[in-house]
C-alpha cells in the first residue's frame, strides 16, 4: 500500500512538471503581430475612405454655388477672369473653309458643319478649330492647353476632369498665350496652372447650362467626326478668303482683325477684349 506521503509528493511533482512546460511554451507572438496587423490596417482603410468621402462631399458643397438655377443663371458672372462676349448661333461653314476667328482660342462664331466628339474625349493632338468651336455650341465645355506649358501631373490632372464626362472635350492647342484656356459658348477663362480651383467652378457652371448655349439638348457625340484621326490644328493665319465672324463670304468681313483666328494668339490677349456683341 503506497502511503499518503509518497502520493502527495508524486502529485507534487507531476504539477511542478506541467508548470514547466506551460512556462517554458511560447507565445503565439506571430500571431499577436498578424492580428495586430490586420486591426491596423483595417482602421486605416476605414480611416481613407471616411476621409475620401469627406472630401468629396465637402467638394459638392463648395461646388454648389457654382450650379446653375432659375436665380443663379450664369454663376460663372462670379468667377475672376472670366470673358464673356455674345455670338451669333448656326452659322456653318464647310471642311475646306476657314475662319477669321476674333478670339484665340475662339469661343463662339461660324464652324464647321460637323461637330468634334465631345462626350469626355481627350484628343493628344491639335484639332482643327472649327470642328471644335462647334460643340461648344451645343453645350461642351473644351479645354485647351499649351503643350509646350503642360506636361505631366498637371496634364494628368485636367485630363481627369475630362475623361468620361459627357460635354467635355480637351486638346493641345499650340501656341497658347497662356498655359491653360477654358471655353464654353461666349465664355473664357485662362489659367496659369491645373491646381486653379476655377476650373471646376467654371465647367460646373457653364456645362450645359440651358441659359448660356444656343442649342438647348443637342447631341455631344459625333459619330461622323474621325476621333481616332481628327482634322489637325492649323498653327497659320487664315488667307483672305477666310470666313468672317459675321459669317457670309469672305469680301462681306472685308475690315475685320486679320490677326484673329484660330491659330496662336494675336499680341493683344483675348482675355481682355470688349465685352460688346461681335459685329
Amino acid at each position: 500500500m503506497v502511503s499518503g506521503k509518497k502520493t502527495k509528493a508524486n502529485r507534487g511533482s507531476v504539477q511542478a512538471a506541467r508548470a514547466s512546460v506551460v512556462a517554458s511554451k511560447p507565445k503565439p507572438w506571430g500571431t499577436i503581430v498578424a492580428v495586430i496587423a490586420v486591426v491596423g490596417l483595417a482602421v486605416g482603410v476605414f480611416g481613407y475612405a471616411y476621409s475620401k468621402i469627406d472630401e468629396q462631399n465637402a467638394k459638392a458643397e463648395a461646388l454648389a454655388a457654382w450650379t446653375p438655377s432659375d436665380t443663379n443663371k450664369d454663376p460663372s458672372d462670379k468667377i475672376a477672369g472670366v470673358v464673356k462676349k455674345e455670338y451669333e448661333a448656326s452659322k456653318h461653314v464647310q471642311a475646306t473653309q476657314r475662319v477669321a476667328y476674333d478670339q484665340s482660342p475662339p469661343f463662339g462664331g461660324p464652324h464647321d458643319n460637323v461637330w468634334a466628339d465631345c462626350m469626355g474625349t481627350v484628343y493628344p493632338t491639335g484639332v482643327r478649330t472649327e470642328n471644335m468651336v462647334h460643340g461648344l455650341e451645343h453645350g461642351a465645355v473644351w479645354i485647351a492647353y499649351n503643350p509646350d506649358k503642360v506636361t505631366g501631373d498637371a496634364l494628368d490632372k485636367l485630363k481627369n476632369r475630362v475623361t468620361g464626362q459627357p460635354y467635355t472635350q480637351m486638346s493641345p492647342y499650340p501656341g497658347l498665350d497662356k498655359p491653360i484656356s477654358l471655353q464654353s459658348w461666349g465664355h473664357q477663362l485662362k489659367l496659369d496652372n491645373a491646381d486653379d480651383e476655377r476650373i471646376d467652378q467654371f465647367i460646373q457652371s457653364l456645362r450645359r447650362n440651358p441659359n448660356t448655349y444656343p442649342e438647348v439638348g443637342a447631341a455631344c457625340d459625333s459619330t461622323s467626326f474621325p476621333v481616332d484621326s481628327p482634322p489637325p490644328f492649323v498653327a497659320e493665319a487664315p488667307g483672305a478668303d477666310a470666313i468672317p465672324m459675321t459669317g457670309g463670304t469672305a469680301a462681306e468681313g472685308e475690315g475685320s482683325d486679320p490677326a484673329a483666328t484660330g491659330a496662336p494668339a494675336p499680341s493683344t490677349p483675348a482675355s481682355t477684349p470688349s465685352t460688346a456683341p461681335s459685329s
